[in-house]
């Protein structure tokens, strides 16, 4: 059996769940660069569930963009975190509902006991949003069709 290759995607939807740091690190891939309003991120604190709808560039899938077939394409995709125990975010206004936000990255710190610890997710603007996590369980899903990136561009970031 041969690893899967970001090609491997095409037009298919992405399900994918991220279990450990290996994982992880996939999903920071595929959503850096996401962007998202501030009325789309929502925390359950009962069912221990934080959860983002992003538009997802998608980077999977840029190479027909590259080559001039087609527009970049965002997708619009859920990313949830499970056995989340505590939500904080510092850098922005959670209160502005307008405000639309940029991931960059997300970072993992274990707990010395582990699998415990504290997942970052990095916002462009020094923004960020920690939850604190009994476990690593991510699910990255999108969830339309994509269309194109109103940017027609690649998102570049300053060196």
């Amino acid at each position: 059996m041969n690893d899967a290759k970001f090609e491997d995607g095409g037009e298919q939807p992405l399900r994918l769940i991220a279990t450990d740091e290996q994982d992880l690190q996939v999903l920071a891939t595929l959503t850096q660069d996401a962007v998202f309003p501030t009325n789309e991120v929502k925390w359950d604190a009962k069912r221990r569930q934080f959860a983002l709808l992003i538009n997802r560039f998608r980077w999977e899938d840029r190479s027909g963009a590259e080559a001039g077939q087609r527009a970049y394409e965002r997708v619009q995709s859920l990313l949830v975190i499970n056995d989340v125990t505590k939500v904080s975010s510092q850098g922005f206004d959670r209160g502005d509902k307008e405000l639309v936000l940029s991931l960059l990255s997300i970072d993992f710190t274990p707990d010395q006991e582990g699998p415990s610890g504290e997942m970052t997710l990095v916002l462009a603007g020094d923004g960020a949003i920690r939850c604190t996590v009994d476990c690593i369980e991510v699910i990255l899903k999108d969830v339309t069709r994509p269309y194109a990136a109103p940017s027609r561009r690649l998102p570049r970031h300053p060196e």
